[in-house]
């Protein structure tokens, strides 16, 4: 395995996501977020666009178009060289379909925040954490 974790969100939740990678920095829990790729961060979009702007851009292009294809390649690829995976909710689609990929690879799922509501289907991961400092005990014991 290339990363311990392969971190999963909606792009809207930006700030949220990057404040978790920061627990995993802190504690040198290697993984991948899609957030701290450049290569999908800087192939839409402008810079100074906001995380809506570069998603309405994003959300525009076509399904096989190159940008897209990319992205797609490069998480899956990532996703399977990870053990766990964390989503942080709220997520969409492509985060909940993620989590489905990693639970039928076998890997451990985790996620933290509030879901809407009970969803038999959220019984794939292993513990639900409500804050980040749940998150931040399970990282300190993990990482011994």
């Amino acid at each position: 395995m290339k990363y311990e974790f392969f971190i999963a969100g909606r792009t809207r939740n930006k700030d949220y996501i990057l404040k978790i990678c920061d627990l995993f920095d802190k504690y040198n829990i290697s993984y991948y977020c899609f957030l701290k790729n450049d290569n999908t961060m800087n192939s839409y979009g402008e810079s100074n666009q906001s995380n809506d702007e570069r998603m309405d851009v994003f959300e525009s292009l076509d399904l096989k178009s190159d940008v897209v294809l990319n992205i797609f390649n490069e998480d899956l690829d990532n996703e399977k060289a990870s053990k766990n995976l964390l989503l942080v909710l709220p997520a969409g689609k492509s985060g909940h379909i993620e989590a489905g990929i990693a639970y039928g690879m076998g890997k451990k799922c985790y996620a933290i925040g509030e879901y809407e509501s009970t969803d038999s289907l959220y019984n794939i991961f292993e513990k639900i954490f409500d804050t980040e400092n749940d998150l931040e005990k399970f990282l300190k014991e993990y990482q011994n």
